[in-house]
């Protein structure tokens, strides 16, 4: 969905005022309550954005994992091209994709040595332009490093998503600088109670760190279904929880 900016008047050649209009292309959540707090009414395609797990616990993991895959697969399904997933790990888990929608197909998948290598596959195939979309997975990254990322991605106008992991339990890899366009943390959440033993569909934290011309916020939401798409619980879509710098979660 483009997103259209106007920037102030300049002359013209002839010495005339004119407007300066540029359409910036972004990726809807299609959750109100999502877009309406995103500065560009989602995320901004042409950008780096990096997202982390809240804690070390493979269940927080998990849900940063299925986040993106979440905004993978709506890309993917949109544009009809594959999600280029580069990770120095063996450990991604196809059936664990699909839940959130990303099918096997739709994926093509690059296990580079080390986190340098893995920095110029991701510069190569965002300029290449074959994947509508680009997820990475990295421990240690500079900030030379994501301004890299983000200029390629603005110049190529696609989104690569980077999922930053924990070199230690007590550090959090979004206090390191970045210039990431949104910065975002996940963990899982109670679901909700059934009526009959059983399981029921996940729910996340989300909360978006920082973001360039918006305040941050945080929310409960219900895990990725078969399209990657996510939802406000209904017992809370009237009351989400919203913090800036710490998160409060709503109770059910």
């Amino acid at each position: 969905m483009p997103v259209t900016r106007s920037l102030p008047t300049s002359l013209s050649p002839t010495g005339k005022m004119r407007d300066l209009t540029i359409v910036r292309r972004c990726l809807r959540f299609e959750t109100f309550e999502i877009d309406s707090r995103l500065a560009e009414g989602g995320l901004r395609a042409g950008a780096l954005h990096e997202v982390t797990a809240r804690s070390c616990a493979l269940v927080d993991d998990a849900a940063a994992t299925l986040f993106m895959a979440g905004i993978a697969a709506r890309e993917a399904h949109a544009t009809g091209a594959r999600v280029l997933w580069v990770s120095c790990r063996n450990d991604l888990y196809a059936p664990g994709l699909a839940q959130g929608g990303l099918w096997a197909a739709q994926v093509i998948y690059a296990q580079p040595r080390d986190d340098k290598t893995l920095m110029a596959v991701v510069e190569d195939a965002v300029r290449d332009g074959t994947p509508c979309l680009v997820v990475a997975e990295a421990s240690k990254v500079s900030m030379v490093a994501t301004r890299r990322l983000q200029l390629v991605a603005g110049d190529a106008d696609l989104p690569i998503l980077l999922l930053r992991r924990r070199r230690a339990r007590d550090r959090d890899p979004l206090s390191e600088l970045s210039a990431a366009w949104t910065r975002w943390r996940i963990a899982s959440a109670p679901s909700e109670r059934l009526e009959v033993a059983g399981v029921g569909r996940p729910r996340w934290s989300v909360e978006l760190a920082r973001q360039r011309g918006g305040e941050p916020f945080s929310l409960i939401v219900e895990g990725c279904d078969e399209t990657g798409c996510f939802a406000v619980p209904a017992a809370l879509g009237h009351r989400v929880a919203e913090a800036v710098g710490t998160v409060r979660h709503a109770a059910a």
